[in-house]
Formats: C-alpha cells, structure tokens, sequence
C-alpha cells in the first residue's frame, strides 16, 4: 500500500518518537494502542518517558500491519495478536509470508508455503538462498517476539 518502512537499527532502547518514525505513526497512536493492547508495555523511566525495546517495535509494526493493512478492527487485531502469542508459546506458530515482517512484500516465487498434511504448521520451500538469508531474518524477528 504505502512505503516500505525503514529497517530497524541495532539498539537497545527507542523513543516513541524514533519508533513512530520507524512504524509510520503518530506518536499518539503509540500511546494509544498501550492501552489497547496489554502485550505493548514500554519501559518508563524518569518523567514517563518511555522506552520501547526492538521486539516492541515489531509488535507495533505487526499491529499496525493487521489495522491499516488488513482492515481488522482493535478487537480482531488483539485477538490476532493473542493467538500469534499463544501458538508462539506451544510451538506451533505457522510461517505466513509477509504477515511477519510487515515491511517484507512477498513476491510471487519468494516464498511458498506447503501444507504437509500431517500437522498444521505449512512448511518452507526455499527457492534459493536470498530467500534463505530473509528466511533467516525473519526468524530471528520471530525470536525476538517470542522471548517476551
């Protein structure tokens, strides 16, 4: 739809306003969805400054996906969130192109999923190693995500 947004540098804390700026919000709206969604909760320090850390702004950058991209409403998105969460925790969280990393379009042939039938996780098909090395990105997205 919009612009790609911008890859995130490698530190440890971000502004709102570094993070409105990295997820193409108003600051406000960041203030906002901290009440809508319990999973967002920066750090505050001195004078409520807050403080988000690099899986927070992917969660933000997954909710904005999920309200501006796909049209869910604040309800549908934090049921979404909360169930990309609790399959994150079993195991069993499936791979979808796109959906994590937000600023990743897929293009035909980048990646397919496969259902194998046997369980409901699709798998992977590699088509050469550029998509290993975004494959391998994305992981480490999901990690991050994952350990909160």
């Amino acid at each position: 739809m919009g612009l790609p947004l911008p890859s995130i540098p490698a530190k440890r804390y971000f502004t709102i306003g570094e993070v409105a700026e990295l997820c193409d919000v108003k600051p406000h709206v960041l203030r906002y969805w901290e009440q809508e969604f319990t999973q967002l909760r920066p750090m505050k320090r001195r004078g409520n400054r807050r403080y988000y850390q690099h899986h927070e702004v992917l969660m933000i950058r997954r909710i904005r996906d999920l309200l501006y991209e796909q049209g869910f409403t604040i309800s549908g998105a934090r049921n979404k969130l909360q169930e990309w969460i609790q399959e994150g925790r079993s195991g069993r969280a499936g791979v979808v192109p796109g959906s994590l990393n937000p600023d990743h379009e897929a293009a035909d042939g980048d990646v397919d999923t496969v259902e194998d039938g046997a369980s409901d996780r699709p798998s992977i098909a590699l088509q050469d190693s550029a998509d290993a090395s975004t494959l391998h990105r994305e992981l480490l997205e999901i990690r991050a995500l994952l350990t909160i």
